[in-house]
Parts: C-alpha cells; sequence; structure tokens
C-alpha cells in the first residue's frame, strides 16, 4: 500500500476534488476532520464518526502529551489501539496550544518552555520533541512544529516567527527523516505562516517548499481576523503552494468559511465547530444554524434539518431534543454533536460532487443563499 499518495480527480476553477491514498486508508478531498483533541472526537464513539463520513480525524500533541503521556499511549498501542479509530489520524504539532493555553511561556529558538494548563509543570517543546510525541502517538499525518503570533502584531514580529517557523520546520523534517519506520509508513506537512502579510506568506511557502513536505498547511488564521481578511489571504495563499500536494487550512471553519475556502482551493480543514456547537444546543441546517434551547422546539415534531439524512435526524424530533438539551442530559449533546458532525461530512460530499460536476459556483452560490437568509425570528 502507498505510504501517501495525492491524486486530483476533478478540478472547477480553483477548487478540487481527489483522493489522498494512505496504508490506513483513503481520505476523499475537500475533507473535513473532525477534532479528536484528547483521544476522543467528544460525545462520539469512533464507529459513529465514521458513520458520519470522517475518513480521518484530528488529534492533539499539546493535550495528548500532558494527559495520559504519549508514551504511555504508545505502551497502549497508539492512538488507533486506544481509542479504536482505524482510519487516517493528523495531529496538530502543539505550536497553537502552547501559545494560547499555556502559562509563563518562553520561546527561544530551541523552542517553547511553557507550565501546563492543567496543573503549572514546566515543560518544553522543541521541534524534535513534537515529532517525536507525534510518532508515539502514531500519527499518520504528521504536523511540524511552528510559531504562531496574532495577524495584529507588527510586520517585524510577523516576519521574525515566520522566519523561526521555516527554522523549525527543517529541524522537524529532520527529526521526522530520522523517525525509522514511522517515516516510512506516514508523511508530514509543513506549516505556511506570515499572517495577512502577502510577501511574508510567499517566502514562507518558498521556504517549505525548498524543504520538500508531503502536504502543505496553511496556518495563522481564522484567529479573529474576519471572514473577508482571511478570504483577502485565501485569493493568493494556495496558488503559492504546490498545486500537486494537498493544502490543509488548519483550524477552519463555520459551514460558509469552508465553501469559500474550498473555490479558492483548500482540501484539508479541521475545526471544533461542529462538536462544541453541539455541546451548547447549536444545530447546523441547510437554512442556518438553530438555538435548540429555544422555546418555540419545545413541541416541533419535525427533524433538526429536514433535508439531512442522519440517524439523528432520522430519528428523533426537535421537541425531543430541545427536552434532552433543556434537561441537561447527556445524550442532548450526543446527538446534537452526531448531527452537526454528519452535516458537516454531507456538505463536505456536495462540494467533491459539485466540482466533479463542474458546478460549484452554483452550489456555493446556493448554498450561501439559504444559509444565511433572514430567519424571521
Amino acid at each position: 500500500m502507498t505510504r501517501f499518495a495525492f491524486s486530483i480527480a476533478a478540478t472547477d476553477g480553483a477548487a478540487r476534488t481527489g483522493t489522498i491514498t494512505m496504508q490506513r486508508g483513503v481520505i476523499r478531498t475537500p475533507a473535513f476532520m473532525p477534532v479528536g483533541t484528547a483521544a476522543t472526537v467528544k460525545a462520539m464513539k469512533p464507529a459513529d464518526v465514521e458513520r458520519a463520513g470522517a475518513d480521518i480525524i484530528l488529534g492533539n500533541t499539546y493535550h495528548l502529551m500532558l494527559r495520559p503521556g504519549a508514551e504511555r499511549v504508545a505502551r497502549l498501542g497508539g492512538l488507533h489501539g486506544f481509542m479504536g479509530w482505524n482510519k487516517p489520524i493528523l495531529t496538530d504539532s502543539g505550536g497553537y496550544q502552547v501559545m494560547s493555553l499555556s502559562a509563563l511561556t518562553k520561546r527561544s529558538e530551541e523552542g517553547v518552555a511553557f507550565a501546563s494548563h492543567l496543573d503549572g509543570t514546566r515543560h518544553m517543546i522543541t521541534p524534535e520533541r513534537s515529532i517525536e510525541i507525534q510518532r508515539l502517538l502514531g500519527s499518520n499525518i504528521v504536523m511540524a512544529f511552528d510559531e504562531l503570533v496574532p495577524t495584529t502584531s507588527t510586520r517585524e514580529v510577523q516576519a521574525a516567527a515566520m522566519e523561526r517557523s521555516m527554522r523549525w520546520a527543517k529541524r522537524s523534517r529532520d527529526a521526522f527523516d530520522g523517525g525509522g519506520d514511522h517515516a516510512a509508513d506516514n508523511a508530514i506537512f509543513g506549516i505556511q505562516q506570515g499572517a495577512l502579510d502577502e510577501g511574508l506568506r510567499k517566502a514562507s511557502a518558498d521556504a517549505l517548499i525548498d524543504i520538500g513536505f508531503d502536504g502543505y498547511a496553511i496556518g495563522g488564521l481564522a484567529v479573529g481576523e474576519g471572514q473577508a481578511a482571511m478570504f483577502g489571504c485565501l485569493d493568493y495563499a494556495p496558488g503559492q503552494l504546490p498545486a500537486d500536494k494537498p493544502r490543509y487550512l488548519m483550524g477552519v471553519g463555520k459551514p460558509t468559511d469552508i465553501v469559500g475556502a474550498v473555490e479558492r482551493g483548500i482540501d484539508m480543514f479541521d475545526c471544533v465547530m461542529p462538536t462544541r456547537s453541539g455541546r451548547t444546543g447549536q444545530a447546523f441546517t441547510r437554512t442556518g444554524p438553530i438555538n435548540i434551547r429555544n422555546a418555540r422546539f419545545a413541541e416541533d415534531q419535525g427533524p433538526l434539518d429536514p433535508e439531512c439524512a442522519c440517524a439523528v435526524c432520522s430519528t428523533w424530533s426537535r421537541a425531543y431534543v430541545h427536552h434532552l438539551v433543556r434537561a441537561g442530559e447527556m445524550l442532548g449533546a450526543m446527538l446534537m454533536t452526531e448531527h452537526n458532525i454528519a452535516f458537516y461530512e454531507a456538505l463536505m460530499a456536495d462540494l467533491r460532487a459539485a466540482i466533479a460536476d463542474g458546478r460549484l459556483a452554483a452550489f456555493a452560490n446556493d448554498f450561501r443563499a439559504r444559509y444565511d437568509a433572514p430567519k424571521g425570528e
């Protein structure tokens, strides 16, 4: 079986649909990866995540290194055996969480020293340690370790962080290549940085291409800059990366974010939004999100989304899910999350079909018009 192969089956404008083939399975692109931060997609069993249509999930290096520990996961069969998921797993590098969650961080050329958000214990992540952790976890797609700074930072700060990230990318690649059987069976992606600056993005892309990766991520977006600014960056950033490699937009996003990013040439996505929203009472539908806690759903016998074929919409009513959520029953969060993941995966399937048929623009425009239409509430 191929270690890693990306094949484009059809294009429509800048958008592409195809497959990534790995030993653990085939990933249909554009792909949405449900987030399994702590070795679980919250409120879902792995079999239900697969049934919803996911070909790959994401695990988090930072959280898993702190609890239960990468070495322990390795002893227990790696993430696949530990959590009972047999398809591909991508792990992020831990860089974003180190910067956003940890107290008392100290950055240096070596890496980042930080205090755990759990118990205050001190740790150090370097590019080499990040790759080692991901190897111990059994990750199939490993991410290079990078440094993230806010898009509001000065250009000088952004340039320095990007340049350091490129040096760390080379160290990450070298550490991955030294990983023996794991490197022979799996893949590594580099991460483009540069905030909203086209010149910095180009310099970052050129450095990553010079190193050479199996795929390329666009990092540093979806951190508060707004959709218009993000799309402005995506109007040029994907084109700076190799056309024959997958392009992964990290941490995105809302359904309309995903549709717009696919139109601009993105192949892979991840976001906590469908699971987090499910736990807080928001369900995604073809006509926009709804708050199931709203009193108007108390006697609504229709499904969460009349156009959804998921197991939740085929079985339970809005009234029942409303009751569960208002009563604080854990089944409420489970059903909401299962529906939301199924909605996201169905959206990806619709996007793949639209690209293959050469009708992406019509699909995207219709989706936005219905999703964003005033609800009269």
